[in-house]
């Protein structure tokens, strides 16, 4: 599972969706910092000749309606693709559809073969910014403000040659689902029964350790 990432900075983001927040957020996020996602633009701003892609920030930590505060975001930073569906937590943003992209310049995890937690930079080979699947929701606190947050999908990664390598060797291993880039476009415009058929695993040959630890 993935709870530490850097986003790409903002001149990055606008080279590969065209869009990116008015400010540059931080870097280094966390359950519960903020950061950016990207998301399709309604159809009629499309038209009025705004991008087709929608870059907005929110709590890295899914928050469902029935949230009572913020904290929940610390359990919900990433779903489990299997589950989504019927999990409390995810089930509302999965079952509207509401997909986006997370975009992601390296992500972190603990490599355990030296027989302790090693946290680990993870990059795509060619340095390219990876397209994470995800869910995004809003949630409005108690004054009323409205918080948009968004949650990494993750697919099992037992058998997978590169990702098998992190977290601890009894646990099951997990990995962050990785769209390769043309198929961001079809995940974004996917029905809600097509889900399932995006989760799948980023080839081994395309990721790297970069030797920057964090």
């Amino acid at each position: 599972m993935c709870s530490h990432y850097e986003a790409p900075e903002n001149d990055r983001l606008l080279a590969g969706f065209g869009v990116a927040p008015e400010s540059q957020m931080p870097i280094d996020l966390w359950p519960m910092c903020t950061g950016p996602f990207i998301r399709l633009q309604k159809k009629e701003a499309v038209e009025d000749g705004f991008p087709e892609f929608e870059a907005l920030t929110g709590q890295f930590g899914l928050l469902p309606f029935w949230a009572k505060d913020r904290k929940l975001g610390r359990q919900t930073y990433n779903c489990r693709s299997e589950t989504g569906n019927t999990k409390p937590s995810f089930r509302s943003a999965w079952k509207k559809g509401q997909k986006c992209v997370i975009p992601t310049a390296a992500f972190f995890e603990p490599d355990w073969r030296s027989g302790k937690a090693v946290p680990t930079r993870i990059t795509r080979t060619d340095g390219g910014v990876m397209a994470v699947a995800g869910l995004w929701d809003q949630w409005k606190d108690a004054d009323g403000q409205v918080l948009h947050s968004y949650t990494m999908l993750t697919i099992n990664a037992d058998s997978h040659p590169f990702m098998k390598a992190f977290h601890k060797p009894s646990d099951e291993k997990r990995s962050i689902v990785i769209l390769p880039n043309g198929l961001i476009k079809d995940w974004l415009n996917s029905s809600v029964e097509q889900t399932m058929d995006f989760m799948q695993p980023y080839p081994a040959d395309r990721l790297m350790v970069d030797n920057r630890t964090g």
